[in-house]
């Protein structure tokens, strides 16, 4: 039977999946510890809207999966119904039913039936919105008009005190927006909410102190000599991926002083391809320019040691979130917008091609270096 997400997600993924999700961890760091895409858990928190499903709970009496494994070999060895019915003490048409229900004595599998069952055994009530049509209607009328769940549960309050049926919490609220198997509310109002989310995001969720932020001996930006923050001298450069649709990017290589550009195209953003596709492009460099390079927080630089091997370039590590200790890159990316624009699948660009776009900006005069231009500057530097 076909799982909710990639193939592969088995219930007791899933069940560890919410888990961790409950604990706080992102969902890179569950993908992680599951073993599975990012994508696979994404799809599941989504399906949910990002709040853990209630456990479902069989009938008493139902079939356990032992008395179904139990079905399932019987029919593999030819056995009649009321053979196994009197093996597992239980009565004739319960056997019968189950087998007629889930495929016939050909096609009976004890794991896809238990799984049905499971399914089966969900059967949702309807949500407070779904069964008060009147509190919907008011609710998605506020929604609509961008008001937060907490402000609209307060206006019930002040102008329906005297009504039970316009009571609500804004909980429900949330949980109804972002719960796609309800579809009571639109789920397009959920990009009415304030932060925009596609899903619900735990209370105790947070990246803080996370793998993903963290770079194995990152030299901090303040060790950086004199003449990198000072731009007196060529070839410290500043580096970062801009990113493009279809999960495509280009690397981009900054001259602190001179301003003078390199664009790198790199497969994709892992650092095993990131790192060997910067180590050949500093190899087709000026050797004026290989003294040191600074990288924001991206893991795609996180084999730094393995580039200062093959480079001998010192790598420095802005601190986290501060884009302007890297302004002369953040400028230049903003400037190659104009030939690479945001939502471009830049995966249809060739080495080529970015080398002639940065041909292009290297041979702009620019302000900053009293209208020279980016290469004039690195030919009457000596």
């Amino acid at each position: 039977m076909a799982k909710l997400g990639r193939p592969g997600m088995s219930n007791e993924m899933k069940a560890d999946l919410w888990r961790r999700w409950k604990t706080g961890e992102s969902i890179s760091v569950i993908s992680r510890g599951l073993g599975k895409p990012p994508g696979s858990v994404f799809t599941v928190l989504k399906h949910h809207g990002g709040i853990a499903p209630e456990p479902r709970k069989a009938r008493g009496g139902s079939l356990v999966l032992a008395e179904r494994e139990e079905i399932s070999r019987g029919l593999h060895a030819g056995e009649s119904y009321r053979a196994i019915a009197e093996r597992l003490s239980r009565a004739v048409s319960t056997v019968s039913r189950e087998v007629n229900r889930n495929g016939g004595r050909v096609r009976y599998r004890a794991t896809t039936a238990q799984e049905l069952a499971s399914e089966r055994a969900r059967r949702p009530k309807p949500c407070l919105l779904a069964r008060r049509p009147g509190l919907r209607e008011k609710v998605v009328e506020l929604l609509g008009q961008e008001w937060s769940p907490e402000q609209i549960v307060g206006h019930l309050r002040l102008h329906h005190d005297g009504d039970p049926e316009m009571r609500v919490s804004h909980e429900t609220i949330y949980r109804s927006v972002y719960t796609t198997r309800w579809k009571v509310v639109p789920r397009v109002l959920s990009t009415r909410l304030r932060t925009g989310r596609p899903i619900r995001k735990h209370k105790r969720h947070t990246v803080k102190g996370q793998w993903r932020s963290q770079i194995v001996d990152a030299r901090p930006i303040g060790q950086r000599p004199p003449g990198a923050e000072h731009r007196t001298e060529l070839g410290h450069l500043e580096g970062d991926l801009v990113l493009g649709s279809a999960n495509s990017q280009v690397a981009t290589l900054v001259d602190r002083k001179s301003r003078f550009l390199t664009i790198v195209k790199p497969a994709s953003r892992h650092t095993a391809v990131v790192v060997p596709a910067l180590v050949e492009a500093y190899g087709r460099m000026d050797p004026r320019l290989h003294t040191t390079l600074t990288w924001d927080r991206g893991m795609e630089l996180a084999a730094h040691k393995a580039f200062t091997a093959a480079t001998g370039v010192a790598v420095f590590f802005a601190d986290p979130r501060s884009p302007w200790q890297r302004g002369t890159n953040e400028n230049t990316n903003k400037l190659l917008r104009q030939y690479l624009p945001k939502g471009t699948t830049l995966a249809t660009f060739s080495q080529e091609d970015l080398d002639a776009i940065a041909a292009k900006l290297n041979n702009r005069p620019r302000k900053c270096l009293g209208f020279r231009t980016p290469a004039e500057s690195v030919a009457l530097t000596g």
